[in-house]
């Protein structure tokens, strides 16, 4: 069995960049409101979490992608729905190691305002990400189909 195609360096850049202007833009007023934060220390903030899960988006997709096509010979871009859930939520717990102590760090939040304020960013980036990953696929297939 051939493995399937991985997605280039530079589609994969594409995607990673395309994955995280668009959350912070639409994320960051949810946040500043749920938060009680002003919207430009929401906005620098998620943009540096966001530089943070851009280095782990591209480990973290590209790990799975590669994991995926070994074990089942199908290209990313024909992923099953159930386990388009799994990738996003794998992605998201994967994440929130990362993000939770700069959360507390960058806004004095205790350790429990911080995990409920990165699990409801989690949440958000996952349904986000499915969304996002779901309509990536769809507007740059890495096969042709007929």
């Amino acid at each position: 069995m051939t493995p399937p195609p991985l997605r280039s360096l530079p589609d994969r850049i594409r995607q990673v960049l395309l994955f995280e202007l668009i959350g912070v833009c639409l994320i960051t007023p949810l946040f500043a409101l749920a938060s009680g934060r002003p919207m430009l220390e929401s906005a620098v903030l998620l943009a540096l979490l966001s530089s943070i899960a851009a280095v782990w988006n591209a480990l973290y997709c590209t790990g799975f992608d590669w994991i995926e096509g070994r074990l089942t010979g199908r290209p990313a871009d024909r992923r099953p729905q159930a386990l388009r859930l799994a990738h996003a939520l794998g992605f998201e717990g994967g994440l929130l190691i990362f993000t939770l102590p700069v959360i507390m760090l960058w806004t004095g939040m205790d350790f429990w305002t911080a995990l409920v304020a990165d699990i409801g960013l989690a949440l958000t980036y996952a349904g986000y990400a499915y969304l996002f990953n779901l309509a990536y696929d769809r507007l740059f297939p890495l096969t042709h189909r007929a």
